[in-house]
């Protein structure tokens, strides 16, 4: 059983107690206080009105990891992690809370016992979030400019995706409808408006492109793994294991943590936004520009490969 009580709670009702107080006991964040209430209000005092602010990169200097495998697999989890002001490094959090922790899960994931938080991680490092056509577009255009090299023109793309689409329903037997033809199509000029502006605001540098959308899931398992945690669906050293994973994906799809953002801050646009350029897409480049320049930001400590 579990409650949620302020220290200032305590230090106004514990009297001459001597007992101590233990927070979070049996849990990642366990600590132990001695009795010491005026102590107590002094620091929730000193506490109020500092809650954290979304868009800001903190990190945790003692006992959390800050280079090696396990900083790298949290670094691709970090647009999200900044975006919502959590400590980028930290595996053992519990970001707002055990209850609030556990309900978000539910929320938006359908999360509510160990059994579906393995299945939502497993998903998510399988790229099981990604939508086949995505990832399909991409890979033709990738195709295109390794036969051609440099640019791929939208309109051969869009012509060679709709050639693939038939030749590959063809070869099973089935058809493929106009409006999925219409779907793929309407798909690539997304993506290109979608280049466009990254390489206006600095996401994408000139003439590159995103090759993958896969770290959209990639960073997703990172925080579901911390998430886990938060949540006690899991613990510390299965959640590392499952960053590392993340890591070793993640470097196996892409060269370099630009390529990577792009990846995932397109995938992010593609699943939410519809092209209105709105909060889904203004909260991932203010994080961008946070973890490009920020002296602290695992994309300027931690190196890629």
């Amino acid at each position: 059983m579990f409650g949620l009580i302020s220290l200032g709670v305590f230090a106004e009702s514990w009297g001459n107690d001597e007992r101590w107080l233990a927070v979070n006991p049996g849990t990642p964040c366990e600590a132990y206080f001695p009795p010491n209430p005026g102590l107590w209000k002094a620091h929730a005092d000193r506490g109020k009105g500092s809650d954290v602010q979304r868009g800001t990169l903190r990190t945790l200097k003692v006992g959390a990891p800050l280079q090696g495998p396990v900083a790298h697999g949290l670094g691709c989890g970090a647009l999200m992690n900044v975006s919502n002001g959590s400590l980028w490094n930290a595996m053992g959090t519990h970001g707002n809370g055990y209850f609030l922790e556990r309900k978000t899960l539910e929320q938006w994931w359908g999360v509510t016992d160990q059994s579906s938080s393995q299945g939502a991680l497993d998903g998510l490092l399988k790229g099981r979030g990604v939508r086949g056509p995505w990832e399909f577009v991409l890979e033709v255009r990738s195709s295109l400019s390794q036969q051609f090299g440099g640019q791929v023109d939208p309109a051969l793309w869009r012509e060679t995706a709709e050639r693939a689409l038939l030749h590959s329903a063809a070869e099973r037997g089935s058809a493929v409808s106009d409006a999925e033809v219409a779907g793929v199509k309407q798909l690539i000029g997304r993506i290109t408006r979608y280049e466009g502006r990254f390489r206006a605001d600095g996401i994408l540098a000139a003439n590159s492109r995103v090759r993958s959308v896969l770290a959209w899931d990639y960073g997703r398992a990172s925080c579901m793994a911390r998430w886990g945690v938060g949540a006690r669906f899991t613990d510390i050293w299965e959640a590392e294991q499952a960053v590392g994973h993340v890591s070793r994906l993640s470097r196996m799809t892409y060269n370099s943590w630009e390529e990577f953002a792009a990846g995932y801050i397109l995938g992010r646009c593609l699943h939410f936004d519809d092209e209105q350029f709105g909060h889904w897409y203004t909260e991932m480049l203010h994080a961008h520009q946070v973890l490009t320049t920020h002296t602290e930001s695992p994309w300027r400590t931690v190196p890629w490969a």
